[in-house]
């Protein structure tokens, strides 16, 4: 199985400056599960302080993660101040 993960760093402030821009990023979460193999994702750190995506069963999850970081509104708007896509190797899962 091919995994890549995404995470996402998040601007300080950005409960206050995401709410215009949630709707649709949350739409294209769910887009992105439904067509493209995003299988996890979610907020991170008490604040949040950024994000984790995790994508498997494409024949290229990191193109997929990609595609996500480029159509993604929080990019756009410029509350993720960094992003990282790499190549996961799972060793264990109990959620199957």
């Amino acid at each position: 199985m091919a995994v890549a993960i995404l995470t996402y760093d998040y601007v300080d402030d950005i409960v206050a400056r995401r709410g215009e821009h949630r709707e649709r990023h949350l739409a294209l979460v769910d887009r992105f599960v439904a067509e493209r193999g995003l299988v996890v994702a979610g907020a991170t750190g008490d604040g949040p302080s950024g994000a984790l995506f995790v994508f498997e069963d494409e024949s290229d999850p990191a193109a997929a993660a990609a595609a996500f970081v480029a159509a993604d509104p929080y990019v756009g708007a410029g509350l993720v101040t960094a992003s990282r896509i790499e190549p996961w190797t799972v060793v264990a899962n109990a959620w199957s």
